[in-house]
């Protein structure tokens, strides 16, 4: 562990002034292009599934399928607390509605595929391993799958659920003394078990408002903890927030607003994803479903290091429907281009957060207690609009005044199964950070 990383760790505990001989690590890159050119492609995955292995209701192999059919080019397996590693067999009679994914498997797959011991209500199927899934379905440069991990913990009765992407060691959850505790011990496990390993595991907050578990003030001061789900595809995380609850495009801005502007640190990535469990449910918005939401990563490899790399680096955005071109951040300018579909109209909004901004906040409701869970309420000057054009190609000049700014593109097209009703189709372009103007 290197000694900056391990006095950032440290500050969790300390005070924030440890960070500032560290500020180098943060450095941002000022020229920005996300486009398809020297060698790099777009390529479109999921972050966050789940399967038989854990309370997923089809086989791996199914959804996996699945995904690749649907033209996705990667899938990072998260079933909770588990890895597809082990010997494990399925008893469908033990598992309601399990006859639906068991008649896929048998359509889908040869009979030499399918493993099976017992009769009758006693049948057992066996589970098929990651690498026997990958071995079946993977293509070079064409579909990837990824082996990962829901590390699934709580504090109390809270949520608190993270997805490891590219990991071959299981990461059982550590627990915690608080929400915050919760977090950065997962993190600096994981953080431990990379450099111990080699291999490059991303972690990523899961759905902040599942049981309304996480606030923007959690994520503000974990250290190593850079993504977070923007957009998680299940119906029962609160993606919008509510009357007091604050909706995860809030927060976003929240988070990055003061990780930027007090504790130096870097800044939130948003994540889209589906956390697929219902694989049989057709009717919109109802269930779990597959193909809500998703990232589409700019890099030259389809490998894992590759996707992480590109992750890290804020080469991606997220989507729930909109497909983008190119992203431009150069002389300061930031350029949005729609890859258009006919028939569809674009609204390209630029937000972000003046460094001077109002810091200032109160309590989500009048209630101590209740007040202590809520993400607070911060001034209209966090996460304002600064700019907006319709159309397929939207441009934003900074003034220097800005502590970062970011892109959303929203579509006419409503989305055609939504995880809240009335969504219209997106693309999340990630916060770029932007730097004082020199003094002339």
């Amino acid at each position: 562990m290197t000694a900056c990383l391990r006095r950032l760790i440290l500050s969790v505990f300390l005070p924030w002034p440890l960070l500032a001989d560290c500020s180098h690590v943060f450095a941002q890159q000022v020229d920005v292009l996300l486009q398809a050119v020297d060698g790099q492609r777009w390529m479109k995955g999921n972050m966050h599934t789940h399967s038989l292995w854990s309370d997923g209701d089809d086989f791996p192999e199914n959804l996996a399928k699945w995904y690749r059919d649907k033209g996705y080019q990667f899938l990072v397996f998260t079933d909770h607390n588990t890895l597809l590693q082990k010997e494990r067999w399925f008893s469908p009679a033990k598992r309601k509605d399990s006859e639906k994914a068991l008649q896929r498997l048998r359509e889908q797959w040869p009979a030499d595929w399918i493993e099976s011991r017992g009769e009758g209500d006693a049948t057992e199927i066996r589970l098929k391993t990651f690498d026997q899934i990958f071995a079946r379905l993977a293509v070079p440069e064409e579909y990837l799958l990824i082996q990962g991990e829901e590390i699934t913990d709580r504090f109390g009765k809270l949520p608190v659920h993270m997805c490891a992407t590219n990991t071959t060691e299981l990461l059982p959850p550590t627990g915690g003394d608080s929400i915050i505790d919760v977090i950065q011990q997962n993190i600096n496990a994981a953080t431990s078990r990379r450099e111990r390993s080699g291999v490059k595991t991303l972690v990523h907050l899961n759905h902040p408002n599942f049981g309304y578990a996480v606030t923007a003030e959690h994520l503000m001061k974990v250290v190593g903890e850079n993504f977070f789900e923007l957009y998680n595809g299940h119906p029962t995380v609160h993606n919008s927030g509510d009357a007091t609850h604050a909706g995860t495009e809030r927060m976003w801005d929240i988070i990055n607003s003061f990780r930027l502007q007090i504790p130096q640190l870097p800044l939130m990535y948003g994540l889209g994803t589906d956390d697929g469990h219902n694989y049989f449910e057709s009717a919109a918005g109802k269930g779990a479903q597959p193909g809500r939401g998703w990232v589409v990563v700019l890099a030259k490899t389809l490998e894992p290091d590759a996707i992480v790399d590109a992750l890290e680096a804020g080469r991606f955005y997220s989507s729930s429907g909109v497909s983008l071109k190119s992203v431009r951040f150069r002389e300061g300018v930031l350029r949005v281009e729609v890859q258009q579909e006919a028939d569809v109209q674009y609204q390209i909004q630029f937000i972000g957060t003046d460094r001077d901004f109002d810091q200032t906040s109160r309590p989500a409701t009048d209630k101590a207690e209740e007040a202590e869970t809520l993400t607070r309420v911060y001034s209209e000057q966090v996460g304002r609009v600064y700019a907006a054009a319709d159309g397929p190609v939207a441009e934003y000049r900074v003034t220097g005044k800005e502590l970062y700014v970011r892109a959303v593109v929203t579509s006419s097209r409503q989305h055609p199964n939504p995880s809240e009703a009335g969504e219209f189709e997106r693309a999340w372009v990630q916060p770029i950070a932007v730097s004082v103007p020199a003094a002339k």
